[in-house]
């Protein structure tokens, strides 16, 4: 390894046991480790590691990566018999990528002698650790775990990133199947241990609770201290059975216990802070962190207590955790003036967050522009001119075309930054100063510290409307998306319906994301749906379900593909291309009635439909499909092998008239998981893409939308007074009634009204009284502690839609896609 951290990729093949077919120099330098060729823009000769997992296979990208310059690649042996295809690159044949990956960052590892923190635990990893960087980067050059990188991929990665200048290493680990840790141990090798808590994530993967801590611990094998809390009885019970009882020295803290090393005596919460006192080495000491709630607690003392085995003295460290910020477990992405898309990460700044977060500005295809609003950065311990310099590097490897930057720091290196840029001394001058009119249909980062108030900026550049609004998880949407493809055969595409505004949830932002991520087509319902995408620069193909006489001109110059289900169809796209002589092919999917009866050709029409195609040899047959009528319903089984049956015998007459073999598809998010036999060349992934299928348990699928309002009024009515129009509810007793904002308009069901319908305040149920309004409907929340300006959840992931569509007599498809325009999405980012 040289002092610029690179590896000669001879040497590479060695450490991983590994067989190199070198095409090029042997001694090729390595400087990033890759495993996405969608996320190779900005990386220094890299390394690309095709990994195969259940849902994916890692060589199915080579080519991609291939075309955007990847010279090396780590495969698996089988593959050797297709590197000559790739003559400008070398490959390392291994067993398997990665364990190769991981081989090479335990060698990368155990070339520093720094101290290393190892955190592991059910919740709270990330938050102890971002937090910890926060603590102790003011005396210390730190290497940690980027956002919540702590997996079988995401350590080795990590820890990849050790230089030679670190002097401390801070690095999460996650396991959700027995065995894991092992191999993390391996890579990570802490000197110190923080073991933050157990719960009841991946309970599914152990025997039982005592296991699940025992493979925890296997973090900790060599450690010299161990923190925990030893109010945590199973994990005092299994450490008490192990050989680290002798060999390790265990640092414990309790809130119960005072024969411990730290004892904390009391805990005083306030409504924005909380008051901590603690007994140590006989002293009393007492802290103040800028939170209140039970798990913050808990992850602050773990920090404290590091601290203190560190010998911090007790004042340094109270002035130091009374400045935690928060942590930005998540990026919001939002719509902003002049028809822009603002990411919102104003929790903190420094150089890893800052890629991460530039990385999904990146993935915005949809706006040509990027535009990055960057505060000083704080917690860094570089020389400033060698922390601009990185900052600048970055931003010019990721095509960033603006900077706007704030701060005393940042404005005193402005000349490091080569591309159009502005300084402001303070968030007072920007507001001050910058004309909003300059930002115009981009995409705008704003990053900055906490102490900067970036808040501001935000929501001054946010696109103003009414305090209802849908938050979506693009992170659960995709994991989604994962599950069911783990259901398929390997060869089998994907369809993934973003017709009806993607059920409501956001056509762009969810097509780019799924374009992102490899679905392999779309449908809309409408022409003018797809033309909408293609101007937002979503390329992949579209299938249009209606497609109307007036859209059909659309159809062809943008390329789209339409459902051809009648004569009449066939028709109009024969009489539009002859209109479009420049449309040289029109590919369409050709749908058939096999007892739906709702739209298709029947069995009987194909010997014309074969006429029709073989006279007009510029319409290409991209697919056959049905729909199941009834793929759902168990007692329709029957019926639905007949359909399968019928379509099967179709395609078979259509293939062989044609000479060529278009795809065949059949089933819908229900089919997927009941009929694997009908998962025929593609499915088409629907509302179970967004959250909802009652033939899956529900714990395998996230919940994606959340939707949420404020509390706008609080009032105290008494006996014999009624709430709403018509006094539909009439008080029997002194009630709390909250006026929340959101009504029929925003499409929330009338019929929810009047107690059928229940709503969550500050996570207690609540009943919605009287008839629900244009804008807005009252609540019962007598006994529940809360105050205006209060978040209501009206469906989301503690409170399923289910409930909601069970309650007002409606499906969950009505209600997804009937939820007006005017609530705003916002796209959260994990």
């Amino acid at each position: 390894m040289s002092e610029n951290n690179t590896y000669q990729i001879s040497k590479i093949a060695n450490i991983v046991g590994g067989r190199l077919i070198a095409n090029l120099d042997e001694q090729f330098q390595i400087v990033d480790l890759v495993y996405d060729s969608r996320k190779l823009q900005g990386k220094t000769k890299p390394l690309f590691f095709a990994l195969s997992t259940a849902k994916n296979n890692g060589h199915k990208y080579i080519e991609a990566a291939y075309r955007q310059g990847v010279q090396n690649f780590v495969v698996e042996d089988y593959f050797v018999e297709q590197v000559t295809n790739y003559p400008d690159a070398n490959f390392v044949l291994v067993v398997s990528p990665l364990k190769a990956l991981q081989a090479l960052a335990k060698y990368h590892r155990k070339q520093f002698n720094i101290p290393v923190i190892g955190i592991t635990g059910s919740n709270g990893k990330t938050a102890v650790k971002e937090w910890l960087y926060q603590l102790l980067c003011p005396d210390n050059t730190i290497v940690y775990s980027p956002n919540s990188f702590n997996s079988q991929i995401g350590v080795p990665l990590s820890v990849w990133n050790m230089k030679a200048e670190d002097q401390l290493g801070i690095f999460e680990a996650g396991i959700s199947l027995p065995e894991e840790m092992s191999a993390l141990k391996e890579i990570i090798e802490p000197t110190i241990g923080i073991f933050t808590n157990i719960g009841q994530a991946h309970d599914e993967s152990f025997m039982g609770i005592n296991q699940k801590v025992g493979e925890k611990l296997n973090l900790f094998r060599n450690v010299e201290t161990l923190i925990f809390c030893a109010d945590h009885a199973s994990i005092t019970e299994v450490l008490m059975r192990t050989e680290l009882v002798k060999k390790i020295h265990f640092f414990r803290w309790s809130t119960r216990k005072q024969e411990v090393d730290m004892f904390v005596k009391t805990i005083q919460k306030k409504q924005h802070e909380t008051i901590m006192t603690a007994v140590y080495k006989n002293e009393e000491l007492q802290v103040v962190i800028p939170f209140a709630d039970d798990a913050a607690i808990e992850n602050a003392i773990h920090c404290w207590a590091t601290m203190l085995m560190l010998n911090y003295s007790n004042d340094i460290i109270a002035d130091r955790i009374r400045k935690l910020t928060p942590i930005a477990m998540r990026l919001e992405m939002k719509q902003g003036i002049n028809r822009c898309m603002i990411i919102n990460d104003t929790y903190n700044s420094d150089i890893n967050s800052l890629q991460i977060a530039i990385d999904l500005m990146n993935n915005q295809h949809q706006f040509l522009h990027k535009t990055v609003i960057l505060s000083d950065i704080l917690q860094s311990s570089n020389a400033e001119y060698d922390l601009y310099r990185e900052v600048s590097n970055l931003l010019v490897n990721k095509n960033v075309d603006r900077l706007i930057g704030v701060g005393d720091a940042i404005c005193r290196q402005a000349d490091t930054f080569p591309m159009k840029k502005e300084f402001y001394k303070t968030t007072d001058d920007f507001f001050a100063n910058f004309d909003p009119n300059k930002l115009e249909n981009e995409v705008v980062l704003i990053k900055g510290a906490r102490s900067f108030n970036f808040e501001r900026i935000s929501n001054y550049l946010e696109l103003k409307t009414h305090e209802t609004i849908m938050e979506v998880s693009l992170k659960n949407l995709i994991a989604n998306m994962n599950y069911y493809r783990s259901l398929l055969h390997p060869q089998t595409k994907t369809m993934a319906m973003v017709k009806a505004f993607s059920y409501g949830i956001g056509d762009i932002d969810v097509a780019n994301v799924l374009q992102y991520h490899g679905v392999d087509y779309l449908t809309v319902a409408y022409a003018d749906e797809g033309v909408l995408l293609r101007n937002k620069n979503i390329e992949l193909p579209i299938m249009v379900m209606n497609p109307e006489e007036r859209g059909m001109d659309l159809i062809l110059r943008y390329a789209l593909q339409p459902e051809v289900y009648s004569f009449r169809i066939f028709d109009l796209l024969e009489k539009a291309m002859d209109c479009n002589p420049q449309v040289k092919t029109v590919h369409i999917h050709l749908k058939i009635d096999t007892g739906m009866h709702r739209l298709g050709f029947l069995p009987e029409d194909l010997t014309q439909v074969l006429l029709i195609l073989k006279n007009n040899p510029k319409i290409v047959v991209e697919s056959i499909f049905t729909h199941f009528a009834a793929a759902d319903d168990p007692k329709e089984d029957e019926f639905t092998a007949r359909q399968a049956n019928i379509l099967s015998s179709c395609h078979q007459l259509i293939t062989d008239a044609l000479g060529y073999q278009p795809l065949k598809h059949i089933a819908n998010t229900a089919a997927m998981c009941r009929f694997p036999q009908y998962q025929y060349d593609m499915v088409r992934m629907g509302i179970g893409l967004y959250g909802v299928n009652p033939f899956v348990d529900q714990h395998k699928i996230a919940n994606v939308a959340t939707l949420k309002t404020v509390v706008s009024q609080l009032k105290t009515l008494q006996a014999g007074e009624t709430v709403g129009y018509n006094r539909r509810f009439v008080v029997t007793k002194a009630t709390t009634i909250a006026t929340i904002s959101i009504g029929y308009a925003d499409g929330f069901p009338r019929s929810a009204g009047n107690g059928n319908a229940m709503v969550l305040v500050n996570g207690r149920l609540a009943k919605i009284v009287g008839n629900i309004c244009m804008d807005m409907c009252m609540v019962d929340v007598t006994g529940i502690n809360v105050k205006e300006g209060d978040t209501v959840i009206l469906f989301g992931k503690d409170l399923p839609i289910s409930q909601l569509a069970k309650a007002s007599g409606f499906i969950e498809y009505e209600l997804l896609t009937g939820i007006s325009q005017r609530v705003k999405r916002i796209y959260i980012e994990d």
